[in-house]
């Protein structure tokens, strides 16, 4: 694999977003912007796993699949553009074989998965990996997807969801085209990213995480941390709930001790929790055998350890969150993370329960009395290894990654309205930030876009 080039800046319908970041910085001594005064309540509900253009790119009005030009066309190790694409393929098998569902000389091109596979069935799971993702992107051509992709063609396939009620919810409200993830790859550093704007470290990892890489900075072999000692890929945490398949400690994460969001809501006595399917089942030893223990990025922190005043306070099971709505308890802040049936990940789940689910917590939040004053952000932790056209803007080594979809519901947010505003993960917290006054976590969230321009004036 050779290294990946700069990735190239676009910055979509001439937005000009100087002014923000010259304020964020001050953030914490400031009113709320208008637009955000009227929200008491902020949602985000993290699912998984799908880019922009796999599941919105042929949403009216939205900067979708047909303005892809040449980043649809796919092209091979060498750069030579695919005559077909090569067979889909099934992953997480002892011995790599053709999905037979699909054809084998499928068109380079964008194709739909539901010709092939419906909706309610599951397909394989994609390679979603820090490094990949860099590479996959090249430099913002986005035509190396299928090339570097486990799963080969399934990288360029879409779903149709118009029937959906994600799809709906999206119709009726605001939608942001130009989101995306905060960080390359995978799910374990993009949930550190939209709670603290960082990466976990990890000095003086065992050789078998490291990444290896040649002279020239070309990556020879993939691993979870990189060599000079950051944790980009998937590690579960050191305390409990992990895998208890994981004996050796030096395969988990050292506890980390940078500052999160939590902390800087506590600290200015914001009530918050991050709530997470089938966590109490986890944390009484006996987990659902879809719950992602690399979902829960608070677990990572010392501050939120095993038997913390923090951690009873903060970490909470799905089903607080659904009693908490019912009884009008929600807290200011509340991040929502569903089990992994529920989640819309390719591989363990398929997307049709994770949309109906999605609609019951939206059904729930509106019939609750805090509904006038909630703004809900619908979003994804990353793409899934799922190809999309947008080039991310230019950014830090971090990130940003590959346009993912991110929907905002609200009774105050504009309605039918796509939302072209340049965003990356981490405007989820400069939402927050600014709505309750609080300082920064790092560079990239002080600059960061919040969603005023979601909401009505």
């Amino acid at each position: 694999m050779s290294t990946t080039p700069t990735v190239r800046s676009v910055v979509f319908g001439g937005l000009m977003l100087a002014a923000l970041a010259m304020n964020a910085s001050v953030a914490g001594a400031l009113s709320p912007p208008p637009p955000l005064a009227k929200i008491d309540h902020i949602v985000v509900v993290f699912l998984e796993n799908w880019s922009f253009d796999a599941l919105f790119g042929a949403f009216p009005g939205a900067n979708g699949r047909a303005n892809a030009g040449r980043a649809a066309l796919q092209v091979d190790p060498d750069g030579k553009p695919y005559a077909l694409l090569p067979p889909v393929m099934l992953t997480g098998q002892p011995t790599a074989a053709p999905d037979t569902r699909f054809p084998i000389d499928l068109p380079n091109q964008p194709f739909d998965i539901g010709r092939y596979v419906p909706a309610d069935q599951k397909i394989s799971d994609l390679v979603h990996r820090f490094y990949t993702n860099q590479q996959q992107i090249h430099g913002g051509l986005n035509d190396k997807f299928v090339a570097l992709s486990d799963a080969k063609a399934l990288a360029l396939g879409y779903r149709d969801i118009t029937g959906s009620r994600i799809w709906q919810l999206a119709r009726d409200f605001t939608l942001a085209d130009n989101f995306f993830q905060g960080a390359f790859g995978g799910s374990f550093l993009n949930h550190f990213w939209v709670v603290c704007a960082c990466t976990p470290k990890y000095p003086n990892p065992p050789e078998a995480l490291l990444t290896t890489m040649d002279q020239r900075g070309t990556v020879m072999r993939e691993g979870v941390v990189t060599p000079d000692g950051y944790a980009v890929n998937t590690i579960q945490a050191s305390g409990p709930p992990h895998s208890p398949a994981i004996t050796d400690p030096a395969l988990l994460l050292p506890p980390q001790t940078m500052v999160t969001i939590g902390d800087r809501l506590s600290e200015k006595g914001v009530s918050w929790a991050w709530y997470s399917g089938g966590w109490d089942d986890a944390n009484a030893g006996t987990p659902d055998p879809l719950f992602q223990f690399h979902h829960q990025p608070f677990a990572y922190f010392a501050h939120f350890g095993v038997g913390t005043a923090a951690r009873a306070e903060h970490l909470k099971d799905g089903a607080d969150l659904m009693r908490a709505i019912d009884e009008g308890a929600l807290p200011k802040v509340v991040f929502y993370k569903p089990i992994g049936a529920l989640n819309q990940h390719s591989g363990y789940a398929e997307i049709v329960s994770g949309d109906r689910h999605v609609g019951d917590v939206i059904d729930r939040l509106t019939r609750s009395p805090q509904w006038p004053s909630t703004a809900v952000i619908i979003t994804y932790d990353e793409n899934g290894g799922f190809w999309d056209h947008a080039a991310p803007p230019a950014g830090d080594r971090w990130g940003p990654g590959t346009r993912i979809p991110a929907i905002i519901v609200s009774p105050k947010a504009r309605k039918g309205f796509v939302d072209h505003t340049l965003y990356n993960t981490t405007s989820i917290l400069a939402t927050i930030e600014h709505r309750f006054g609080l300082a920064p976590l790092g560079d990239r969230d002080a600059k960061a876009a919040d969603f005023s321009a979601a909401f009505e004036e």
